[in-house]
């Protein structure tokens, strides 16, 4: 269907070939596509707090890492935890005791400050049960007021209840090393020592060190935490030290060749403490890997030095090769063809931590990072396969066959109610959420919409299936997971423009009829938030509070997915919202760089919802051109 399109074709073609020179001008000798991963600042303050523990700090250029949170820090003396968010007091307190342990004295201006923020938000006593912990590992808090976790849970055998394949693979990660450093609660004397007496409103002779009430059915809970206390106060914990050797043994299979453990920074750096609660040497080749590990996370600059969360390599390259492909690169574009294979390369051919649950699937998927073998995930998976499908490799018979195994994989690791996971098979114990410990709310890894949308998008675009069955179950779980208002919650994106984008994009490819109405409901609903400047923006507090959905400031990337969503609903139903298509188009090209690039501030991803955001420096990059592609395709007439 032709539709008039008031976007100036000469300038919308000259806008897709400036980003695509832009991209193709990043891509890495090698093949791949890969840019910075920030967060906030807690993950270098814990570095900070690991290299002095392993006395290394020495080895690390520290006064960059000072420079570094000096910058960080907001007029209103705190640190954020996403652009914009006013401050957050457990993000603003690690920050305050790395700078203590890089010799930064109480008086400084700068810790005055944000002494006065943490103050006024509670202090320490009000903060994170993680902050507390990395605390108390210097004799800055308490250990009693840490909730416990009694290493035998290490030793339930299958078929229980519970065992630790019920949490989430990065929870998984993180808490098996800690049930050694929980266990044995070491305080480690650091160069300089420091106390942060200061930060406690309360004052710290008047701190309680208990674990917070919630007067509800949860402080069930709180009743067990004391029973476990009272039962390491006697030594009386069962087969205590069996179950600290077998999350040692756990911790020691997973790292990976190049030292990593489950391709993020907690996982690694509570590992690191664990050994180091264990009594492993520093020289160690074991320990000297994994500090290696932490290094290969760090940017740095001529006067900053910090740390990212995780890499994302594999995730980067997919995306940006279906932005070029889509915005008009030839399939057998140099360019694509060198990601393609170097994709091809990185699938992952080995069992991880995935086959415990699913006892059906081979192996065949794809990681974020550049190594992971034991943690392949879905959604990474289904865009890789787009991305492979999408380019014309040398050797097309691998290349489906690789697509093949990946998409068999897909297949088994669909979950109960019929949606995708992230990392696991069934995962949705929701009571771990509940514990003490689990305050992030972030133990478990259920389907979700965006990743379950992910992968019927690459059924219906690459000519694959997972199984008639399979298609209609999952189809009937996105139906479901439709909010009134039409939209659809982001796990993985902030938050409902991105899982909305995700779910049109697949519903108006596979099922465009039995589903007019969902898909014409969604793209309703991106029509209703779009903003007076024709973009869309959508703040990550729209994950504590509902309400806040689809507003925010305009960013490249959010608009993009608003696109994308909009263009796919129009070309399943038919129905153009021309004057929202126009004007979100214009919106990037008004915004647009000399240089082709897009800048935003806001955070657009999401690790934790609530808890931890995530701003991938290629998303303003990649997925407006996706957008820009997508709309020349469909709407624009050709440029005279």
């Amino acid at each position: 269907m032709q539709v008039q399109s008031g976007i100036n074709p000469t300038k919308l073609l000259a806008a897709i070939a400036a980003s695509q020179r832009y991209l193709l001008s990043q891509q890495q000798e090698a093949g791949y596509w890969w840019a910075e991963l920030e967060s906030n600042v807690t993950i270098t303050a814990e570095g900070v707090l690991l290299h002095k523990i392993w006395g290394t700090d020495a080895a690390r250029p520290m006064a960059k890492v000072e420079g570094y949170l000096r910058s960080q820090q907001r007029d209103h003396g705190g640190w954020e935890l996403f652009y914009g968010d006013g401050g957050d007091l457990s993000t603003s307190v690690e920050a305050y005791m790395a700078l203590r342990l890089l010799g930064v004295p109480a008086q400084d201006p700068t810790l005055t400050h944000a002494r006065d923020f943490i103050l006024s938000k509670g202090g320490i006593s009000k903060t994170r049960v993680f902050t507390k912990l990395h605390l108390a590992l210097i004799g800055c808090y308490e250990w009693r007021g840490i909730p416990s976790l009694p290493a035998w849970v290490m030793l339930l055998p299958e078929g229980s209840p519970f065992t630790i394949y019920e949490m989430s693979s990065w929870a998984r990660g993180s808490t098996v090393p800690l049930l050694i450093v929980m266990d044995r609660k070491p305080v480690y004397r650091v160069d300089p020592v420091i106390n942060l007496d200061e930060l406690y409103l309360e004052g710290r002779d008047r701190a309680t060190f208990e674990l917070p009430r919630s007067n509800d059915w949860r402080d069930l809970f709180l009743g067990l935490d004391s029973l476990f206390k009272l039962a390491e106060d006697l030594s009386l914990v069962p087969l205590r030290e069996e179950g600290i050797k077998a999350a040692e043994r756990w911790v020691l299979e997973r790292q990976e060749v190049t030292g990593d453990w489950g391709g993020i920074i907690p996982a690694m750096l509570n590992s690191l403490l664990a050994l180091r609660t264990l009594g492993y040497d520093v020289h160690d080749p074991i320990i000297a890997r994994g500090l290696q590990a932490v290094d290969n996370f760090v940017l740095e600059t001529d006067s900053a030095y910090w740390i990212q969360p995780c890499i994302s390599p594999v995730w980067d390259t997919a995306l940006v090769m279906r932005a070029l492909a889509e915005s008009g690169l030839e399939r057998d574009h140099p360019a694509l063809v060198k990601g393609g294979e170097w994709l091809l390369q990185k699938q992952i051919l080995d069992y991880g931590d995935w086959g415990v649950k699913n006892r059906q699937g081979e192996p065949g998927g794809w990681a974020f990072e550049f190594d992971n073998k034991f943690y392949p995930d879905v959604d990474d998976t289904a865009v890789v396969v787009m991305a492979l499908h999408g380019a014309q490799l040398p050797d097309e018979a691998a290349k489906q066959a690789a697509i093949d195994r990946a998409v068999q994989w897909i297949a088994t690791m669909q979950c109960r109610p019929g949606g995708w996971a992230a990392f696991d098979l069934d995962n949705d114990q929701d009571w771990l959420n509940q514990l003490p410990y689990g305050d992030l709310k972030a133990m478990i890894d259920p389907n979700t919409a965006d990743v379950t949308a992910r992968v019927l998008e690459m059924v219906s675009r690459c000519d694959v299936s997972t199984g008639t069955r399979s298609i209609q179950r999952a189809l009937h779980y996105l139906k479901g997971e439709q909010e009134r208002e039409g939209c659809w919650f982001g796990r993985w994106g902030v938050n409902y423009i991105y899982g909305t984008s995700g779910v049109l994009a697949a519903l108006a490819l596979i099922a465009p009829q039995d589903y007019r109405t969902q898909i014409q409901g969604g793209a309703d609903w991106l029509v209703s938030c779009q903003n007076h400047d024709g973009g869309w923006g959508e703040t990550c507090f729209s994950y504590n509070d509902p309400t806040l959905k689809g507003q925010g400031t305009s960013t490249a990337s959010q608009t993009a997915w608003a696109l994308i969503g909009l263009l796919a609903a129009a070309e399943a139903t038919g129905t153009y919202a021309s004057e929202a298509l126009d004007r979100g188009v214009q919106y990037l090209l008004n915004t647009q760089q000399e240089d082709g690039t897009w800048n935003e501030a806001y955070f657009t991803g999401t690790g934790f919802p609530c808890h931890f955001y995530l701003k991938y420096h290629l998303y303003q990059q990649h997925f407006p051109l996706t957008a820009l592609g997508r709309y020349q395709t469909l709407l624009a007439p050709p440029a005279a």
